[in-house]
């Protein structure tokens, strides 16, 4: 294991992590989906889709291996399975609704062993191949190869966008495009000029405090190429079910075009 979680290096180095937002398999083959498609990390949705813990287990170990992030998305700031996700391979939490600088220190707090947090240690975790060392390293190990995501998805969220950022043990400000903008009263206007305004908030928070930002639910490909060239380095493609649907549709729409 390296001293920083892999996502984390990628974009420090400068890259680009592309995920698959995952609602609809219930197995590890879409780790190994994501990975001959070109995506970085699973974006497991527990706050959109019923998934068991064993499942999400199952799914993190199998994307984990393969070299694909297992990140999961959960139902928010005070979902009790966070430690056990953490405990079982999954390598990333996303907080959804981060309203507050007390939203994000109880999320830090959550997830980070002490200093910065007060998650329980609970040995040594399948991520770490089960592997013994000293409780201080091991800690330091996880602390690092952990990554913690916050999304901005309300008007209440971007006012505190700066103080959010603020919160030591943060790792990437990450916008959800489609609640910011139903909260805006813009429901479905990806190009409104208040949401590119309030990527690009994000985006100069998350670097003040030497975050990165990221862009969610924004399903357009020339619109994720211009959050990038903005700035946004973290972002989640599609969902499994619309990749399915809209190659399914392609293919028969094609096959009856041929029948005419």
């Amino acid at each position: 294991m390296t001293d920083i979680h892999p996502i984390k290096a990628k974009l420090r180095d400068g890259g680009v992590a592309l995920g698959i937002n995952v609602r609809l398999s219930r197995s590890g083959d879409i780790a190994r989906i994501a990975k001959a498609s070109g995506h970085d990390f699973l974006f497991i949705d527990a706050q959109h889709a019923i998934y068991d813990l064993q499942t999400i287990g199952h799914i993190a170990q199998a994307a984990q291996a393969l070299g694909i992030a297992p990140l999961v998305r959960v139902r928010s700031v005070n979902d009790p399975d966070i430690t056990v996700m953490l405990d079982s391979c999954v390598t990333g939490i996303v907080f959804p609704d981060v309203n507050t600088a007390a939203d994000a220190r109880h999320a830090v707090e959550t997830v980070r062993f002490a200093p910065l947090g007060r998650r329980s240690l609970g040995g040594s975790p399948p991520q770490l191949d089960f592997r013994s060392m000293p409780t201080d390293k091991l800690m330091e190990t996880l602390n690092a190869q952990t990554l913690l995501v916050c999304m901005i998805e309300t008007m209440e969220g971007l006012e505190n966008v700066e103080e959010i950022a603020a919160i030591p043990g943060i790792d990437i400000l990450h916008v959800g495009s489609n609640d910011l903008l139903s909260d805006m009263g813009k429901p479905g206007q990806f190009d409104c000029p208040e949401i590119v305004a309030a990527q690009a908030r994000v985006t100069a928070a998350a670097r003040a405090n030497g975050l990165f930002a990221g862009c969610g639910g924004n399903r357009d490909v020339a619109r994720q190429a211009a959050a990038i060239r903005g700035g946004a380095q973290f972002l989640t493609t599609q969902t499994d079910i619309a990749f399915l649907m809209a190659s399914a549709a392609q293919w028969t729409d094609g096959v009856r075009k041929l029948l005419v």
